[in-house]
């Protein structure tokens, strides 16, 4: 499995912004506007998480960090924060599993940060402006699918700049060198 493209990630942005919006016409009269809103909120983080993971090429801690997913909603559910302080948790948790999950340097995880705080930010100013839930669902996990531009570590690029005068045997060589270490380090 690969990392999610962009292409795929507005895919995967239309059908969850199609499901909010129909999910939250058929909850808000039964439940209310409000904790419609919230089981929305979390169903949709849950169901983005989970497709998150899929794409991960990491296999362990799958079960351990879905359960801690559940454990941190459910709690953000019975504390019953006011319903930004709620939707930013949500937002922390994609954050922080897909920055686990997908990234393997600090800067990436920054950039990442600084991405999901901008999904927010448009997704707020959009149902602000439009008053259309499916709008701003659409312009949250959009912005979220630019997660695919983020490099999963920047040391690498920078690495490669470094060498990127050097001839093709040294890159080869330094290469060969990189694999014997990870193979002697994996036994």
């Amino acid at each position: 499995m690969k990392r999610p493209s962009f292409l795929q990630g507005a895919l995967v942005a239309l059908v969850l912004s199609l499901f909010g919006s129909a999910l939250f016409a058929t909850l808000a009269p039964t439940l209310g506007a409000a904790t419609g809103l919230r089981a929305l909120i979390a169903l949709l983080a849950l169901a983005y998480v989970l497709y998150l993971i899929s794409r991960s090429r990491t296999r362990v801690g799958r079960v351990v960090t879905v359960a801690l997913w559940l454990l941190v909603s459910g709690l953000a559910w019975l504390l019953a924060p006011p319903l930004a302080v709620y939707a930013l948790v949500h937002v922390g948790m994609v954050w922080l599993i897909r920055s686990l999950y997908l990234y393997s340097s600090f800067v990436s995880a920054v950039l990442d940060l600084g991405l999901c705080a901008a999904s927010a930010v448009a997704a707020v100013g959009t149902m602000t402006h439009t008053g259309s839930l499916f709008l701003a669902l659409w312009c949250f996990f959009l912005v979220q699918a630019l997660s695919s531009a983020i490099p999963v570590s920047v040391r690498a690029r920078k690495d490669r700049r470094e060498h990127a005068g050097e001839e093709p045997f040294d890159r080869a060589r330094r290469a060969a060198e990189a694999a014997l270490k990870r193979i002697y380090a994996a036994e």
